[in-house]
């Protein structure tokens, strides 16, 4: 039998980064559309009825598909340079969990599915988790088809030049009632299991978080012929945002904020900017904290764009408030799973977007470094495994 491990193993070169390191796996490019061939090829090699919904997801039915579905699985997309295990490694145990109870002759009393979930991290469009959103109706469709790409590709063509339609995107009330469970695997996103010395976790809530681009408008002009005196110079603005991002979070009870993207334009080495788009990541356990150091920081930054006779303006892209999973739910696997601990995740997840409309839970995988949406994320061989037996279990439970 294959492991997630081999699984992943298999895929080790698409979308291989040369110069971030890692992996670069976007929406609809050719990396993720290998991936998504990869996986209709795996799951129909094990039987498994492959189609795709009205918003790019994937799903793999065991049996015929049906309403009230124990369903699993993540994404195979990745941030710009991720890790290998982001994502994939969900879609592979779902494989390998589908492949552990075939083995012992188990037969699913209610449907059980795989999905696929397209654009979660967002790092194509900029909205994560984009296919559960739209399947959950929580982003206005003319909105996710108007959002454009670095390139100015927009998703609505990038979704037609893969062969699908982009005027059917939006809330899908057949697929949502044919969720009865979602359980979703995933690598953790932080040091917490290798502190408790267990292999696989249940996730207990998810940071209130979202994202925020500041445009900051200034002066293009000429670096050698503009006396300092006279700049409107919009990079001086962004770095002191930059600084005051961290300062805020530090100051904020348990919350974080970061500026992991920072664009200038024109973008030349001699030229003065005259607009500098930078992205705000910023998170917390509550709604009102998060609201609250983002308030602080937009009345900042229009402050400092002020001092430099500059302007800014706040859009905010996604926002997700606090996700607390189902507790009866979350109790009932982690008791299965010999009483696995219940640890909460600074990370968005399909999941999150979902609790809203049907009972949820996440299993994490031990990450030995603690790093993520980076190439040195980790889990080691022997943990991927017991992560996919956990879940083997999980699902065996829910459909039985």
């Amino acid at each position: 039998m294959v492991t997630p491990s081999g699984l992943l193993a298999a895929i080790e070169d698409v979308g291989a980064d040369r110069r971030r390191g890692g992996f670069s796996r976007h929406a609809f490019d050719p990396a993720e559309l290998e991936l998504r061939e990869w996986f209709v090829e795996q799951a129909e090699s094990r039987g498994l009825r492959v189609t795709a919904d009205r918003n790019a997801n994937l799903w793999a039915w065991w049996g015929e598909p049906g309403d009230d579905a124990i369903v699993t699985g993540s994404h195979l997309d990745s941030v710009p340079g991720g890790g290998a295990f982001d994502g994939p490694l969900g879609v592979v145990s779902a494989l390998t969990a589908v492949d552990l109870l075939r083995a012992k002759g188990f037969v699913p009393r209610r449907p059980l599915a795989v999905v696929v979930f397209a654009e979660e991290e967002g790092g194509r469009f900029g909205v994560p988790c984009l296919g559960s959103r739209l399947l959950a109706g929580t982003i206005d469709p003319d909105r996710a088809r108007s959002l454009r790409d670095p390139g100015g590709v927009s998703f609505a063509e990038a979704m037609a030049a893969a062969g699908m339609r982009p005027e059917h995107v939006g809330r899908d009330e057949e697929a949502l009632r044919r969720i009865g469970k979602f359980v979703e695997l995933h690598v953790e996103q932080g040091r917490g299991l290798v502190d408790l010395d267990r292999p696989v976790a249940v996730a207990s809530s998810i940071l209130a978080h979202g994202r925020w681009r500041f445009r900051f408008s200034g002066q293009g002009n000429h670096a050698g012929a503009t006396l300092i005196s006279d700049r409107r110079d919009p990079m001086l603005p962004a770095a002191q945002f930059v600084l005051a991002a961290r300062r805020a979070a530090a100051a904020a009870e348990d919350a974080r904020a970061t500026v992991g993207r920072l664009v200038p334009n024109p973008g030349g080495t001699n030229v003065i900017a005259s607009t500098v788009d930078l992205w705000l990541d910023a998170r917390s356990p509550t709604d009102a904290v998060t609201r609250s150091v983002v308030e602080e920081l937009s009345g900042l930054a229009e402050r400092f764009a002020g001092e430099e006779g500059c302007a800014v303006e706040v859009t905010e892209e996604s926002y997700g408030d606090t996700v607390h999973f189902q507790p009866r739910l979350r109790d009932e696997l982690s008791e299965l799973l010999d009483h696995a601990p219940a640890l909460p995740t600074g990370a968005g997840h399909d999941a999150g977007i979902l609790a809203a409309e049907v009972p949820t839970a996440m299993l994490f995988v031990r990450n030995p470094t603690g790093v993520s949406h980076a190439p040195e994320e980790f889990a080691e061989a022997d943990d991927c495994t017991s992560g996919a037996q956990a879940l083997a279990r999980v699902l065996e439970h829910l459909s039985a």
